[in-house]
């Protein structure tokens, strides 16, 4: 069984993560965006998961000041349910704690209860809902965050 590594995106991954993100998103992100997160916005961090050198997962945050907003995170249908999503987003709360965010944030639609149960093994609780957030079926989002300090 080949070694998972997590490590920086880079350009040269955006087709890969594309395949990530066109798998697990009804709305998926464009390759002009990554290239735009990649290369002009200063606030932001990416990373991959690699399995023996494909792309199976990738995860992004912002961090703005001491904040850290989790943008995405994904992991390729057929490795779900094998804690790699769970070591990606500890590799991403290190990152953001390292880096000096003293709180973490993301959304997530209220009806993903199992991705729910995962950020909350990490001490992110419910913070607010924002209505009608997904733009494909205007389901409401569960805000979740956590103190990191």
């Amino acid at each position: 069984m080949a070694k998972i590594v997590i490590r920086k995106m880079e350009i040269k991954d955006v087709p890969e993560v594309l395949k990530v993100e066109k798998s697990s998103f009804p709305v998926p992100w464009t390759s002009d965006i990554f290239y735009h997160e990649l290369t002009d916005n200063m606030q932001a961090l990416y990373f991959v998961v690699d399995y023996g050198g494909e792309i199976i997962g990738y995860a992004g945050m912002w961090i703005v000041i001491d904040e850290a907003q989790i943008t995405n995170i994904a992991i390729l249908p057929e490795y779900r349910g094998k804690k790699i999503g769970e070591q990606l987003f500890h590799h991403l709360m290190m990152a953001a704690i390292r880096i000096g965010a003293v709180q973490l944030s993301l959304e997530v639609r209220v009806s993903n209860i199992v991705a729910q149960r995962m950020y909350r093994k990490f001490g992110l609780l419910p913070g607010g809902i924002r209505k009608n957030y997904y733009t494909d079926d205007q389901e409401d989002a569960l805000v979740m965050w956590v103190n990191l300090k």
